[in-house]
């Protein structure tokens, strides 16, 4: 199964991203939408994962979960991945606070000892809001700068727990399940106490 680590908006949050980019899926560009039920932010993405080290998956992210220190980011601007000209992915931003990019690079080492490769490209925070369609062509595009630049958007992620998900994919786009969750700095003693 394909499995990622990642933590989730709030319901009330999605659905306020997802009226703020209202706009750009107006616009007919060729891109695949994300539903607001599967907005979220992408911490690992871990690919193939056999269903026997799941529980492995598991265990290395509560280990880095329970040492991070719970936080909050602010989601904030758009943009897109390569280039806004010629997109792939088209996105909201996230802040880069230490915490979370803390939290980011303890997951890549603890993971890295289970065989996962480590990631090196500098982490960028965001929640992908589309996919730009393979036939796209640049020309496609040519309004999205524009549409960015006149959505105004502020909201805030609190990172209290971080969700090991697996995706399936389907025609309609990927589906998303949670199957486990950390909360981040509790340990496991004072979850039991709790």
């Amino acid at each position: 199964m394909r499995l990622f680590v990642a933590v989730n908006l709030k319901d009330d949050e999605r659905k306020k991203l997802y009226k703020a980019a209202t706009p750009l899926r107006k616009s007919g560009m060729p891109v695949r939408w994300v539903e607001p039920a599967a907005l979220h932010m992408t911490l690992k993405f871990l690919g193939e994962v056999r269903p026997q080290n799941v529980e492995a998956v598991m265990r290395a992210v509560s280990a880095v979960a329970v040492k991070a220190v719970p936080h909050d980011i602010k989601l904030a601007g758009f943009g897109a991945f390569p280039t806004i000209r010629r997109p792939r992915i088209i996105w909201a931003g996230a802040e880069a606070k230490p915490e979370l990019r803390s939290l980011k690079h303890d997951l890549e080492w603890e993971l890295a000892a289970l065989g996962f490769e480590r990631e090196l490209r500098a982490f960028q925070p965001h929640i992908t809001l589309g996919r730009a369609s393979d036939e796209s062509e640049a020309g496609d595009f040519r309004d999205l700068e524009d549409l960015i630049a006149d959505i105004h958007y502020k909201g805030k992620i609190p990172i209290r727990q971080v969700d090991v998900m697996s995706s399936k994919l389907t025609p309609e786009g990927a589906r998303y399940e949670i199957l486990g969750s950390v909360p981040v700095g509790v340990p496991e003693k004072r979850k039991a106490a709790g």
